[in-house]
């Protein structure tokens, strides 16, 4: 997982906080602390995903959330993102190696991660963006 994820969670959480409201990528990316044209590039994963809209125009334009944030799941984000939540490009030992430490070793942490990342997945879906809102906002107080 990377850094994509918390951008994603937390522009989705500012929208939600301003629901309704088109807030531009300036807006958002002030508030993530990140440059615009990156928060611009993640947010259109999100648009994609259906997790936010978009108006054009220079003046009313920017981006917006109007679903149900009991409804929309860190899990639904991840998705949106499309990045593994455990994942490793690189494999130690070699196949081609006679040790079955070095020929098995990348076989099995691969299937380490496939199942670390299975977990992650069944934990993500269990929290929502108003799960996040109110805790950041104590219920309201």
């Amino acid at each position: 997982m990377n850094s994509e994820f918390s951008v994603s969670v937390h522009a989705l959480v500012f929208l939600n906080h301003h629901y309704k409201e088109f807030k531009t990528s300036e807006e958002i990316s002030e508030n993530i602390c990140i440059n615009p044209a990156r928060a611009r590039k993640i947010l259109s994963k999100l648009k994609k995903a259906g997790l936010v809209k978009t108006r054009e125009g220079s003046v009313k334009g920017g981006y917006s959330f109007v679903l149900n944030a009991a409804n929309i799941t860190l899990l639904d984000v991840y998705e949106a993102i499309g990045n593994k939540v455990v994942d490793i490009s690189w494999r130690s030992g070699n196949v081609n190696m006679e040790c079955l430490i070095a020929s098995g070793m990348g076989d099995i942490m691969d299937g380490v991660y496939e199942r670390l990342d299975e977990v992650c997945k069944e934990e993500l879906n269990k929290i929502t963006i108003k799960d996040i809102d109110s805790k950041i906002f104590k219920n309201g107080e």
